[in-house]
């Protein structure tokens, strides 16, 4: 069944017909439609028996695409219960290909993971994890790994060399595992990712796309890649990874939400969109040949933020894969798939900034000529669930002035008769606890579907601790999330504004390490939600304050005790971004078993063997030394210098390299720009001539560093287990 072309062969069968494809998405989406409508008409008779007002046009405009919003996300979670009630065999899964199938791949594939500004010991830890469970599967020949290095901070890089060098030292992995750092990171990972393809991307069939947080099963990696060889029509590989390592409370509630109710979702996801996936960015098998011809990604007409370059390139990058007949599929079965989040609510927020202007950009997109259904749909969904939230926050405000001009107006309703009363017998107010009753249950319908699986499902239940953790865990996790809510729906808010202001975003390394927001950060960066707080907070005890019939308490007070979740998510937003960012929060509830999931409570083999890797850790090549770091240590270092230098394209010392190493010398490293550094580390004859002088130079010839930094060896051996028995 091999396919040479770059177009899929038509000979070969569709992994699921079209005709099933287009019913499975008319019953999903006619369904979401349906119940949409009706909740709508529900609302505008309401609405209608209420006396139309201007305001409520608006309003009911809104709730429209908010409301669908809600229905097609709980409808992801119905149709995904009702997916695995048909079982396993009767579900849609491409990686029943693979089953049954042995021996060495027929194919090369690369394992590719780009970096920016990482700390190498980490990435290397999963690195190895990933070689020797590869190893541990038997198909490690069939496999090669590219570090590709985007990291702007020279010290880090000099570390990044050293980490390599120690890991394919102590793996033997030589010629299998190579690094390259880029001089210059064009159009950022989007651009690292192409620069492999176009460079090396032809000796293989297949890469495997990591983050620098990433970490995948050896095993699952060769299903991928049998998968991939099995099905020449496939294109990218899509699997559902798992939130690991989290130490905070709100890494925490991430890892163990997604955990317990992501499989609904994933399954839901996976009812409709079939052959026509997704690219999440990373934790995917992309065939690399179509991914050279087709994905090469456009500059958006205009300037950033909505135009320049792409920043959410994997979901375009899908859409022109699928666009040209290939097919994207998502492996909802594939099990040993990770990543880390980050671990504040304030990194989150950082992180999502650069997610939505990415994701907004794809309004450039969406009404492009020739885009299937399933790919419009995806850049949808990625669009609004950043516009969603100053959609509701409008919705919010036009529901506080209609209540406000209710109270203030002093004029009585004279309700008409509506549809509802006329054929249900009900009146306004048991109109509207039907409706809200109805919201309620869609937005909650998910977690109960849920947490009533996990409980009911012996295997499942015991991996989390039992049913009475699952349901601690769960509620917890709801009303933190509650809290969260009104917080996130305004910085999300701000940042659509931002956008629309023209203010594009930088390109940041991520944080996966903190021990926790101080308060005075907190406060800073969620002023605008603690002060609107407490201005909406005034406003909504001020409702119906001055009514002339005030009725009693809570009839003076229903809008304040109404407003109250959201009000309350926003006056807490600082001291609840505070506490869920401690990590030892986390520990002393993850040592009750409280919010743990599976692989806590029992850690796969990859995982154990990322937690044990060592191999990139070496003090005879160490570039993280206090007095010779970075930098330092590659001009001071004999064994570092000889790494870097190694690594460098041989040249000679010219006039202009010299005159900028004998000021570096002199004058110390801090002397020179970020850039007159950079090409310093670039010139090997450069480097080597600084080696020699700060080892063989009078030290009142040379800078104090590196004078200390030489000095720094002979404390090392004064100090050592021989100079203290002598």
């Amino acid at each position: 069944m091999e396919n040479t072309d770059l177009t899929p062969c038509d000979s070969i069968k569709p992994f699921f017909g079209r005709f099933r494809t287009i019913l499975r998405r008319t019953l999903f989406f006619g369904s979401v439609v349906i119940v949409n409508i009706l909740a709508s008409l529900w609302l505008a008779d309401l609405f209608y028996r209420m006396q139309f007002q201007k305001a409520h046009f608006p309003l009911l405009a809104i709730f429209i695409v908010l409301n669908g919003l809600l229905v097609l996300g709980s409808f992801h979670a119905i149709f995904g219960a009702f997916d695995m009630l048909l079982g396993r065999k009767r579900s849609v899964r491409i990686s029943k290909l693979a089953e049954g199938k042995t021996g060495p791949l027929a194919k090369r594939h690369a394992v590719v993971i780009p970096v920016y500004n990482e700390d190498s010991v980490r990435v290397c830890a999963r690195i190895e994890a990933i070689y020797r469970s590869i190893e541990a599967a038997g198909n490690l020949d069939s496999f090669d790994f590219f570090i590709l290095s985007d990291t702007r901070d020279l010290d880090l890089w000099v570390m990044e060399e050293t980490s390599w060098t120690n890991l394919c030292r102590r793996l033997d992995a030589f010629g299998r595992i190579y690094y390259r750092r880029r001089k210059t990171n064009e159009n950022r990972k989007a651009g690292n990712i192409g620069d492999f393809v176009r460079t090396w991307g032809g000796d293989y069939e297949a890469m495997l796309v990591l983050d620098a947080d990433s970490l995948m099963d050896g095993g699952d990696i060769v299903t991928m890649t049998r998968i991939m060889e099995a099905y020449p029509r496939l294109g990218i590989l899509q699997t559902a990874p798992k939130l690991i390592r989290g130490s905070s409370i709100f890494t925490r509630l991430q890892q163990f939400a997604m955990r317990l109710y992501g499989p609904l979702f994933i399954r839901g996801l996976n009812y409709w969109q079939l052959s026509g996936g997704s690219y999440w960015g990373h934790n995917a098998l992309i065939r690399v040949k179509p991914f050279s011809e087709f994905c090469e990604l456009p500059a958006l007409p205009g300037r950033e933020p909505f135009g320049g370059r792409i920043l959410s390139h994997d979901f375009v990058e899908a859409a022109l894969m699928v666009s040209q007949g290939w097919e994207v599929w998502l492996a909802w079965d594939i099990e040993g798939t990770y990543e880390e989040a980050p671990p504040t609510l304030v990194d989150h927020l950082i992180r999502d900034r650069r997610w939505c202007q990415g994701n907004l950009q794809h309004m450039w997109l969406i009404f492009a000529r020739k885009l299937p259904f399933s790919v419009r749909m995806h850049l949808f969904m990625g669009i609004m669930a950043y516009l969603g939230s100053p959609l509701w926050f409008l919705f919010l405000a036009l529901g506080t002035w209609i209540a406000w001009d209710r109270y203030s107006s002093e004029l009585s309703q004279l309700p008409f008769e509506s549809y509802a009363a006329r054929w249900f017998d009900i009146d306004g107010i048991q109109q509207s606890i039907i409706l809200t009753a109805v919201i309620f249950a869609l937005l909650f319908l998910p977690k109960i579907l849920a947490v009533t699986g996990a409980v009911l499902t012996p295997s499942i239940r015991r991996s989390f601790g039992g049913a009475f953790r699952i349901l601690i865990g769960a509620s917890l996790e709801t009303i933190v999330s509650m809290l969260l809510a009104p917080c996130i729906m305004v910085a999300h808010s701000l940042m659509v504004l931002s956008i629309i202001l023209g203010r594009a975003v930088g390109w940041g390394n991520q944080n996966r390490e903190t021990d926790g927001t101080a308060w005075g950060d907190a406060f800073r960066f969620h002023a605008p939600q603690t002060i609107l707080g407490l201005v909406w907070t005034a406003v909504a005890i001020n409702i119906g304050y001055h009514s002339k019939n005030p009725g009693d308490f809570t009839s003076r007070y229903a809008f304040a005790l109404w407003m109250t979740p959201i009000l309350l998510g926003l006056l807490l937003s600082a001291p609840v971004s505070v506490w869920t960012s401690r990590s030892r929060y986390g520990r002393a509830l993850l040592n009750k078993k409280i919010l743990a999931t599976p692989e806590e409570l029992n850690p796969p083999t990859v995982i154990l063997l990322a937690d044990g890797a060592t191999a990139a850790v070496d003090p005879a090549l160490d570039a993280s030394i206090d007095a010779r770091r970075g930098i330092v240590a590659a001009v001071v270092d004999p064994y570092v210098n000889g790494v870097h230098v190694s690594l460098l394209e041989q040249s000679d010392l010219t006039d202009a390299e010299e005159a900028l190493a004998e000021r570096c010398l002199s004058e110390g490293p801090t002397s020179l720009s970020k850039a007159e550094l950079s090409e310093l580390l670039y010139a090997a004859p450069a480097m080597l001539m600084m080696h020699r002088a700060v080892w063989l130079r009078p030290a009142e010839g040379i800078h104090v560093t590196w004078t200390q930094a030489v000095e720094s060896y002979r404390r090392r051996l004064d100090h050592s287990p021989i100079a203290e028995a002598s």
